[in-house]
């Protein structure tokens, strides 16, 4: 499985182009998520729309965008992605990465990653046998580059031979085997998501704002990394990401038991907002307005500490504790002191006043705090947020660099 990975896709230009489209299904049939960048010659056979309707992604296009490029967005985009894999690779696009080349925006990224590169060719039998193909084929390999393919077949002008390129399921095997292994593997991690639902009667519940995105871009950028994932999920707004073991329930008490269930663990990741408070006699029957529209009384129980409990476990504790921490003012004061009180490892700390629209959002503005103090990270989306602290998790766990 791809979960978590992010493919950056070029597309060049050939007949075979439309295989790329059936491509982009199936790497995100398998998780993934997939970024098209389309050259000139590959609009002549696959348009912009097509692949943004596939990949759910936007497509990119022109080196001198100037919305993009005013933060520099191709050296964003290079080094954005797990593995920038190119496919069809044309004959122009090979030739350009073996000399350095860089005259469009496709050629750009090429230079600019920093990140494994695998490549599908096709073209014509004849300029694949070419001597000059050949030599650049040959440099490329010597850099590092993986190929996939080309193999023999009939081609769209007649002729049969090498140069076809590879089918799609063939280059998503290859990018599943490039990718198979990661600073995470043979880890297990446990993540919380999502809001809990508190019955109050059949119909009513206590719950809160959480949406599950920042739980879930952790379990998917967790996945990606290799970790064999447990995700523990409350009734969240988005899916839980492919490739991963998902456990779903409803309360806080439901929680924790799925949690204690999946340990042991090299690391636990608490990013879903329990309800702090559950109605104690919860009514299995729909509870009616009293006479002339009086309020009925609820009494409240709290809920058990997630965070806390599994934090001072004395046996089975995982190596590494992560909580999460919702906050609206004095957000390190707070957090620091929550860490403290719960005796996690570290604790992600995130403003969630409204006017900074974080709760429910797609960007998200987090200090990591631990015992080193407090690391203050630029506003970014939450599936950034999740591959930078998953790589810092990696870094911590299993000695990669952050």
């Amino acid at each position: 499985m791809l979960a978590g990975k992010r493919i950056l896709l070029i597309i060049g230009g050939g007949v075979a182009a439309f295989k790329s489209l059936i491509l982009i299904r199936q790497l995100r049939e398998r998780g993934a998520t997939v970024v098209p960048v389309i050259t000139r010659a590959g609009q002549a056979f696959v348009t912009p729309l097509s692949a943004s309707a596939l990949s759910a992604e936007k497509v990119y296009t022109d080196l001198f965008d100037l919305t993009d490029e005013a933060e520099m967005g191709h050296i964003e985009l290079s080094r954005d992605a797990d593995l920038v894999v190119v496919a069809p690779a044309t004959a122009d696009l090979l030739g350009k990465m073996a000399h350095g080349l860089a005259d469009d925006l496709a050629s750009t990224l090429l230079l600019a990653t920093d990140k494994r590169v695998l490549v599908a060719p096709a073209m014509n039998v004849r300029m694949w046998e070419h001597p000059a193909v050949q030599r650049n084929v040959a440099t490329l390999k010597s850099d590092g580059i993986l190929f996939a393919g080309p193999t023999e077949g009939a081609m769209a002008c007649g002729e049969f031979g090498l140069g076809r390129l590879v089918e799609p399921d063939e280059i998503a095997d290859a990018v599943a085997a490039t990718l198979s292994q990661g600073p995470l593997a043979g880890r297990h991690v446990i993540v919380t998501s999502g809001p809990t639902h508190e019955p109050i009667d059949p119909v009513r519940y206590i719950a809160n704002r959480s949406s599950g995105a920042q739980g879930t871009a952790m379990a998917a950028a967790l996945a990606g990394l290799g970790a064999h994932v447990t995700f523990v999920t409350g009734p969240a707004d988005v899916p839980p990401p492919a490739g991963v073991a998902t456990v779903r329930v409803e309360t806080a008490s439901e929680m924790l038991d799925a949690v204690r269930a999946a340990l042991p663990a090299d690391a636990a990741v608490f990013a879903a907002a329990v309800a702090d408070w559950r109605v104690a006699s919860a009514s299995d029957k729909k509870i009616k307005k009293g006479d002339a529209g009086t309020m009925p009384s609820l009494d409240f129980a709290e809920n058990p500490d997630i965070l806390a409990t599994v934090s001072q476990m004395t046996e089975g504790r995982p190596p590494l504790v992560i909580g999460f921490a919702a906050e609206t003012d004095d957000v390190v004061a707070n957090a620091t002191a929550k860490r403290a009180r719960k005796q996690c490892d570290w604790i992600v700390a995130n403003d969630v006043s409204p006017e900074t629209g974080n709760m429910g959002g797609q960007d998200n503005t987090v200090i990591v705090i631990s015992a080193e103090g407090a690391d203050t990270w630029p506003r970014m989306g939450k599936d950034q947020v999740a591959r930078k602290l998953a790589a810092k998790i990696a870094a911590e766990i299993a000695g990669t660099p952050a």
